[in-house]
């Protein structure tokens, strides 16, 4: 059975750092497109960062850009996702998803339908 559990949440300073860790079991990390998302105040899901299931490489989309690093870890099974610099409107359930073979087209990572499995997600909030 696929299983992911998001870990690492809680609150934070503004301009401060969390590190959020997606444990996945029940599968093999490398044959996956996995993604972390932000769920905004309208419940719509915002990708932040993503794993091409074909080549690893991992791209983070524009407001993540510079300040959160998405890596992977295909020993322990585990995506990370470091946030450095955060900001009040980083604030929110954060997830990661995961979908067999999933891939990147130019740069733009899957939106969330893309995915087939999800966490049960971990609350960030940023305030001072």
């Amino acid at each position: 059975q696929v299983q992911l559990v998001e870990s690492g949440g809680g609150s934070v300073q503004p301009g401060g750092s969390a590190r959020l860790t997606c444990q996945a079991s029940g599968l093999d990390l490398k044959a996956y497109g996995v993604g972390w998302f932000r769920e905004l105040p309208d419940k719509k899901l915002e990708s932040v960062a993503c794993i091409d299931s074909r080549d690893s490489r991992i791209w983070h989309q524009y407001s993540a850009r510079g300040r959160f690093t998405m890596s992977v870890d295909y020993v322990k099974n585990t995506v990370d996702l470091q946030m450095n610099n955060l900001r009040r409107d980083d604030s929110g359930v954060y997830y990661c998803a995961d979908e067999e073979g999933l891939g990147v087209v130019s740069g733009e990572c899957p939106r969330d339908w893309s995915y087939d499995e999800w966490g049960q997600g971990t609350q960030v909030t940023v305030s001072s």
